[in-house]
């Protein structure tokens, strides 16, 4: 394998890690809240397109699409019904309900689905390729990090160009004044959520179609997320793209020296950037 090559291939694999943390990093840059339940929701809204495709019938394209609106619900409920109910100046409740929803979705998910691994079938763009000439890049990694771009895009289009947006910057400044000229804090934190599930849904369809899930998996992508999120630098949407891309180039050079590698390179890349850059790359003011 070609560095050129290896270095395309990391890149590509950075989408996915990307759509991993979109929605953690949007989430904490407006209300603070760190969501260890964040990789478990990524692999529930996996099982909810594989519920669309394999019972239903649907193309993934498709039951994305159902899925969707019900993790938006979800996001809106989950917030509205208990994380508002915790959120304050002491981080460790949010952290705590957040670690038992982790584990009743776990449970949940092995009662429902059983420990064996499922893969959401892709059709012929599982094994489709464009020769480039110099490299040869799959479709299926190229159409995942042309949605994480599209994501960060999107998100950064409604955080600075939408009336929503400014709530959302509003609240993340300063809640009690957003309060005070008109602005419910708790919905603008629900309508976030629910937004931060939608993009969780688009990261399910690319896990499930590109490699086998359990209920298992879902800490390990958490893992992911956190990484890139705080290589960016919290709260930076962009920042996290940088950050999944660092980790996605730094497993594809460990695994072309090594296969046993590639998990372990892409921390050692988070620690190396955390000692040159400790707040990380593109960090956001955090009060």
């Amino acid at each position: 394998m070609s560095i050129l090559d290896t270095l395309v291939q990391g890149i590509l694999l950075g989408g996915l890690y990307t759509l991993f943390a979109a929605g953690l990093s949007l989430v904490f840059g407006i209300m603070r809240l760190v969501n260890l339940a964040h990789g478990d929701l990524i692999v529930f809204a996996a099982y909810l397109i594989l519920v669309g495709v394999s019972m239903l019938g649907l193309s993934p394209f498709v039951a994305v699409l159902l899925a969707a609106p019900l993790m938006f619900g979800l996001g809106w409920l989950l917030q509205s019904a208990i994380l508002n109910r915790v959120l304050g100046k002491d981080i460790l409740p949010p952290l705590l309900v957040t670690f038992g929803l982790s584990v009743a979705l776990q449970n949940g998910l092995l009662e429902g689905f059983s420990a064996d691994s499922r893969r959401i079938p892709a059709g012929t763009l599982e094994g489709a390729s464009i020769d480039l000439g110099v490299v040869t890049v799959g479709v299926m990694p190229l159409l995942t990090f042309a949605s994480a771009i599209a994501v960060i895009v999107a998100l950064n289009a409604i955080f600075y160009q939408t009336a929503l947006g400014r709530a959302f910057r509003a609240t993340s400044d300063d809640a009690v004044t957003a309060g005070l000229m008109g602005i419910e804090p708790k919905r603008i934190f629900a309508i976030a959520t629910g937004l931060a599930m939608v993009v969780v849904t688009i990261a399910a369809l690319y896990l499930g179609m590109r490699a086998n899930f359990d209920p298992s998996i879902g800490p390990a992508r958490l893992l992911y997320a956190f990484e890139a999120v705080i290589i960016g630098g919290l709260g930076s949407l962009w920042g996290t793209l940088a950050g999944g891309v660092i980790i996605g180039v730094a497993q594809t050079f460990g695994a072309a020296i090594n296969p046993e590698w590639q998990i372990l390179a892409g921390h050692i890349a988070f620690l190396i950037v955390l000692l040159i850059k400790p707040r990380g790359l593109f960090p956001r003011a955090v009060d």
